[in-house]
C-alpha cells in the first residue's frame, strides 16, 4: 500500500507544489540576503528587497499548504487542521507586518533613513515560527488504532 494512500498522480501533484516551495525558499534567501548573487546595491533594506521576500515567504506557504492538502487526501478537517490553518495565516501576517513596519508606519524609523531593526527582525522570526506550527499542525494526522478495550 502506498504512503498516505496516495495514488501515483497525487505523488506527482504533490512533488509539484513542493519543488513550488523550494523555488519560494530560495527567493527568500535572495530576498533576505540579496548578496549571495551579487544584487546587494544598497547599505539599507529596500521595499524592492522586503517585497522580494514576501513574495518568497507567500510561495513556500503556498507551495507546503497545497503539499500537505494533497497528503491529507480528503480527510475531514479537524480542529487541529483549523488551527494550523490559521496560524499559518496569522504568521504571514505578523511576518509582513513586522517586515513593513517602517513603510507602513508603525516602526520606529522613517524615510529616506530606514533601518530593519531588531524588533523587525523578531518580528518576522516569530511569524515564520507561526507559519512552521500551523503547518505541523494542519499535517494528517494517523488514526488510532482501537484497541478491544476501546469503547465506541
Amino acid at each position: 500500500m502506498p504512503l498516505f494512500g496516495l495514488s501515483p498522480r497525487q505523488w506527482r501533484r504533490t512533488r509539484r507544489w513542493l519543488v513550488l516551495t523550494l523555488a519560494g525558499l530560495a527567493v527568500f534567501l535572495i530576498g533576505v540576503d540579496p548578496d549571495v548573487i551579487g544584487m546587494d546595491r544598497s547599505p539599507v533594506v529596500g521595499f524592492v528587497q522586503i517585497g522580494v521576500w514576501l513574495t518568497g515567504l507567500a510561495a513556500v506557504l503556498l507551495g507546503a499548504y497545497s503539499a500537505v492538502r494533497v497528503v491529507r487526501n480528503g480527510q475531514p478537517s479537524t480542529l487541529q487542521s483549523e488551527i494550523g490553518l490559521r496560524l499559518i495565516a496569522t504568521g504571514y501576517v505578523v511576518a509582513a507586518t513586522a517586515s513593513l513596519a517602517d513603510f507602513l508606519g508603525i516602526g520606529s524609523h522613517r524615510l529616506p533613513l530606514l533601518y530593519f531593526g531588531p524588533v523587525q527582525i523578531a518580528g518576522l522570526i516569530v511569524g515564520a515560527l507561526l507559519c512552521i506550527v500551523g503547518l505541523v499542525l494542519f499535517w494528517p494526522r494517523r488514526p488510532r488504532k482501537r484497541g478491544p478495550d476501546s469503547p465506541d
